[in-house]
């Protein structure tokens, strides 16, 4: 059955520039290839970068937040599913949806959990080891799960996330998903044209610099790792690529001490298929980490902390280091770095990786059944969620009140 997909963004997708972009454009192209008619809506304001919709049969629509404008526009436009791109745009439309579409299917993609991130973000801050129990006295937490409990079907990108839900916050598995990054593995020649390990020189890193865990990486790197690393193997180079790079961050360029900091790639493939190692040691964050999957798809082997591996190849062999100790971490990056039959095999885990734990066929099935079932039987699926229809009571008696009242203050 045709289906019609309202797919409320936090913002415009820029696949070329974050792993969020790219997770929705993955969303959207399967919505399509199941002849599925979408539209994409944002409140957001549009950049240069973001990929042109309409060119894969998308429509578009810009909306307000706290405007009852969406409400006519949703109305009219009655589809039959909504997905909310992070939980935030669930908290500001999700009661909407629910008044005016109140038998349209709401998908929650929560990209990572923002609360886990960002406490684990101010445990580093405060100089603490992280714990479960700092994220149950969240707040942050506390709406991030309340999202969670009044969609009908929430997307987890990471095993870790989909288990602490069910195994901390003891959430319903029928109101989850584990949907990762849905991938082709790398072709036999695809392989064949990677470059050689000879063929590549030096350490490089990826990552959108509006994403703390990336700008912090960055800093940790230059005051921390390279210098161990440049003292240890003086003519190694690092070369730091990411868009949105900001002044502060762009100071860190020091060619003197060989770290480079170039801001937006034209083609990450191109910068992670040229270097011999992907150096990334990412101290806190969130969800499936897209650099690692670049640097697997180009064969660039990766040295990261466990954070940064967290979730992202199971039982599987890393495709190169993982360690917390910076010493350790340098130490092994080095051996890996001059170590060809190593390097050869870290570059193999990260193609099984792909092909195991990413096969975009199978996790792209999982979802369009999910959805299916539960549209067949929605009325049941909420009876059985009766926290989520309680949430769903006073969320929509609290915030559509406030949104009113703002709605109302910004015409006068």
């Amino acid at each position: 059955m045709q289906q019609h997909v309202l797919v409320i963004g936090y913002v415009w997708p820029e696949p070329k520039s974050s792993a969020a972009g790219t997770r929705m454009l993955q969303l959207l192209q399967l919505f399509r290839a199941n002849d599925w008619e979408v539209t994409f809506a944002c409140p957001a304001a549009k950049s240069e970068f973001i990929f042109d919709l309409r060119q894969i049969d998308i429509a578009v629509k810009t909306i307000q937040i706290n405007d009852a404008s969406f409400d006519k526009f949703i109305k009219k436009l009655n589809p039959s599913i909504v997905l909310f791109d992070r939980f935030m745009m669930e908290e500001q439309f999700g009661w909407r949806v629910a008044e005016n579409c109140p038998a349209a299917l709401r998908i929650l993609d929560t990209e990572d959990l923002h609360s886990l991130r960002k406490a684990r973000h101010q445990a580093l801050k405060d100089g603490k080891e992280f714990h479960i129990d700092q994220l149950k006295n969240y707040q942050l937490a506390q709406r991030e799960i309340a999202s969670v409990l009044r969609c009908d079907i929430s997307l987890l990108i990471s095993e870790v996330e989909h288990n602490l839900l069910v195994n901390e916050f003891k959430i319903d598995t029928e109101l989850l998903l584990y949907l990762p990054f849905m991938l082709e593995a790398p072709s036999k020649a695809q392989i064949e044209a990677l470059p050689s390990f000879e063929e590549r020189h030096h350490f490089v890193t990826i990552g959108n610099f509006l994403h703390a865990p990336n700008r912090d990486m960055v800093l940790y790197l230059k005051k921390e790792v390279w210098t161990i690393l440049r003292k240890k193997f003086p003519k190694a180079e690092m070369h730091i690529y990411g868009s949105y790079a900001k002044e502060n961050s762009l100071q860190l360029n020091q060619p003197k001490e060989k770290f480079f900091v170039h801001g937006r790639a034209e083609s990450a493939s191109e910068v992670i298929s040229k270097a011999r190692i992907l150096l990334a040691p990412l101290r806190f964050g969130a969800g499936l980490k897209g650099k690692f999957i670049d640097g697997m798809q180009n064969g660039t082997p990766c040295a990261t902390t466990t954070i940064g591996a967290e979730g992202m190849h199971g039982n599987l062999p890393w495709n190169g280091i993982v360690s917390d100790d910076i010493e350790t971490l340098v130490d092994e990056a080095i051996a890996l770095y001059t170590d060809k039959n190593s390097w050869l095999q870290a570059q193999q885990n990260g193609f099984e990786i792909l092909a195991k734990r990413y096969p975009k066929e199978i996790f792209q099935q999982q979802l369009l059944e999910k959805i299916q079932i539960i549209l067949k039987n929605l009325e049941t699926h909420r009876t059985q969620n009766f926290m989520g229809s309680l949430l769903q009571l006073h969320t929509t008696n609290s915030t559509k009140y406030m949104s009113k009242w703002i709605e109302e203050k910004n015409r006068k």
